[in-house]
């Protein structure tokens, strides 16, 4: 396989590792319809941050030290569960809250970076994406993959996963959407919270199964 086509086999690889619901899916679209469009873009940027950082450790090679240190790979998968935990209890905490609807532009700055913020670290506490890149790249790209490589894949990354979180919140930040979530608040919340908690509990149960 050449390294074109080993790039692009990653970037497909990729998409559908994102497109897969997680706890990412899950926080991206809350905070579109539960917050403002705006915040839903800015959760999307921070996981596409993340995927940068992904992507440049599995170039250095993230898989093979974390396979061979089986000690570092059960610590990343326990403290992001613990991580999504304490996500999901604020979630849950705040479900019976109505929502503010201020949006003065300087309360609307601090929420956008606020969520922008919490999209990057869900996406870097997730212990299971730095294995899925390190897998994908491990797999896909050449042993010694040409010096253009090196340059190409973070931002192509970055697009693929800001690419696709732009597309969650820009349709789940439209009107009725919106007014569903507003009218059910409470339990949409709480389902939210349920599934990120069962996120992180389903990474800390399996933290010495090492393995995709």
């Amino acid at each position: 396989m050449s390294a074109s086509a080993a790039v692009f086999a990653i970037l497909v690889a990729l998409l559908l590792g994102a497109m897969i619901p997680g706890p990412s899916f899950v926080l991206v679209a809350r905070n579109a319809i539960s917050l403002s469009r705006g915040d839903g873009l800015s959760t999307a940027l921070g996981m596409g941050i993340g995927g940068i950082f992904f992507g440049g450790v599995a170039l250095a090679g993230l898989y093979t030290l974390l396979v061979a240190v089986e000690w570092l790979y059960i610590g990343l998968k326990v403290a992001g569960g613990l991580y999504l935990l304490y996500i999901a209890s604020k979630i849950w905490r705040g479900a019976a809250r109505p929502i503010e609807m201020d949006r003065a532009d300087a309360a609307q700055g601090r929420s956008a970076r606020k969520s922008f913020w919490i999209g990057l670290t869900t996406q870097l506490s997730n212990p299971k994406t730095a294995i899925w890149y390190g897998s994908i790249f491990a797999a896909l790209l050449p042993q010694h993959p040409p010096v253009w490589c090196y340059f190409v894949l973070p931002p192509l990354v970055f697009a693929v996963e800001f690419g696709w979180y732009t597309v969650v919140a820009l349709c789940f930040s439209s009107r009725r959407p919106r007014e569903i979530y507003l009218r059910a608040k409470t339990w949409i919340d709480r389902i939210a919270a349920g599934a990120i908690a069962a996120l992180g509990l389903r990474l800390i149960v399996g933290a010495g199964k090492v393995g995709i």
